[in-house]
């Protein structure tokens, strides 16, 4: 009996066709597996967003500092990175399937018994360490491992449009759970949380895939069938292997270098203290967080403008474009904020929204020219770094609100931070060749 022929995309004209042949799709299946990668994503972004909602009503309900509940923000962003290599490995050796859907289940259970909680370490517990295991396994090498199985055309337009659902995440859920934390309080927001979690999954064991060879199909954009992925040995071990190659390379250290910053100056800082900063200057908390949302929904036009650029041009030169403009944005930010919407802080968040993680797709352009096969596992780590820097940002900053009284030394610090980045991207352009020691 004839195997099925593989195909790339939309099936041949009619003309060409046999009359006994099988029809080709006419939507390429990894398209769909895109889009339930968007609804998964986009999930697990809205539920990393609700500590930072959270803050003011913990804060005058158990009276714990800022500094004490931005602690549980750092462990989650903190996990979030240092599982994000493993969980590629773990993608490669189980399937995608059965680690997200776990990754979901995990969220649901920490969002969902942190409404008994009514010590520290139990925030920390549920929402740091619970709820980070489960969204790190969905971090970026989650959408690295997806657009690098499925495509081989527009590799970098769909790491933009799937870094970009990140943002989305936060503008369907932030605006929504701070009306429940202000009207209802937050316990009704982390139930939703966890009931949204849980429902996510459901697609994910309906439709998704592993490789296009199960459904039939090529790569999008392939020609020929990609080479038979490595079985069997152990997860763990590759991770590790793989970083120890890694840490040999210069290119690696000013890559993970350059996204720890990135990791710092957006989701340590902006993401979890932009709300409470606001809040300093009289704003609202709903909207504070529909700032943040407004910065997300500008966010998704930059990531996928990214992710267009990054097929087209140079990306150690886009990286070092996007971070001087993020550095001049947060060095202007303490002027900005004020006790209503006004023109200036508008045309900071539309600024700074493009900007957001419009980082990602070079960075994993870069990561695939370097590292080859193993690249999703490479991005893990650079992650790691990415979501470290971001969890001390976040400590940090809580921190010195509590000594000062106020963020602003943290946003100059933060412009600051930029401008070391943009020397990281400076050397990857002047290095070495590929695989040049560190």
């Amino acid at each position: 009996m004839k195997e099925p022929q593989l195909t790339a995309e939309s099936p041949a004209p009619a003309a060409s066709r046999s009359p006994g042949a099988p029809r080709a799709p006419r939507i390429h299946y990894g398209w769909i597996v895109v889009a339930v990668s968007l609804l998964v994503l986009m999930g697990s972004a809205g539920f990393r967003s609700a500590p930072s909602l959270m803050m003011d009503a913990l804060h005058d309900e158990f009276g714990w500092s800022r500094a004490t509940i931005s602690s549980a923000v750092s462990v989650n962003l903190a996990l979030y990175g240092v599982t994000a290599p493993f969980a590629a490995a773990l993608m490669d050796r189980f399937g995608v399937r059965p680690v997200v859907v776990c990754a979901l289940l995990a969220i649901a259970t920490g969002s969902g018994l942190s409404i008994l909680m009514t010590r520290p370490w139990q925030l920390v517990l549920g929402w740091g360490v619970v709820v980070g295991l489960g969204s790190g396994s969905m971090a970026g090498a989650f959408a690295t491992t997806v657009s690098g199985r499925w495509f081989q055309a527009r590799q970098g337009l769909v790491t933009g449009v799937l870094t970009a659902a990140g943002a989305a995440g936060n503008l369907v859920f932030m605006p929504l759970l701070a009306a429940l934390v202000e009207r209802h309080g937050w316990r009704t927001a982390v139930v939703l949380v966890s009931l949204c979690a849980t429902a996510v999954a459901v697609p994910v064991l309906l439709l998704m895939r592993e490789r296009p060879a199960d459904v039939g199909q090529l790569p999008y954009g392939a020609t020929e069938a990609p080479a038979p992925a490595a079985a069997g040995g152990s997860a763990v071990a590759r991770t590790l292997r793989v970083l120890r190659t890694a840490l040999r390379q210069r290119v690696f250290w000013l890559l993970a270098g350059s996204f720890a910053i990135c990791g710092a100056t957006t989701v340590g800082l902006v993401g979890t203290h932009f709300i409470p900063a606001a809040h300093d200057h009289g704003m609202p908390v709903t909207t504070g967080a529909s700032l943040l949302a407004l910065i997300g929904l500008f966010d998704i036009a930059g990531t996928v403008a990214s992710g267009w650029f990054t097929d087209r041009f140079d990306s150690t030169g886009l990286l070092i474009t996007y971070y001087t403009l993020r550095g001049l944005s947060l060095a202007c930010l303490p002027a900005l904020f004020g006790e209503s919407l006004r023109p200036p802080i508008l045309a900071f968040v539309i600024f700074y929204g493009l900007d957001w993680v419009a980082t990602v797709p070079p960075t994993v352009a870069l990561c695939r020219r370097h590292f080859g096969a193993d690249a999703p596992v490479v991005f893990g780590w650079v992650l790691a770094a990415h979501q470290l820097g971001a969890a001390a940002v976040a400590g940090l900053a809580g921190l010195a609100r509590d000594s000062f009284g106020d963020y602003d030394a943290t946003w100059y610090a933060a412009g600051g931070l930029c401008a070391v980045a943009v020397g990281c991207c400076v050397l990857l352009r002047r290095g070495g060749p590929v695989g040049a020691p560190a």
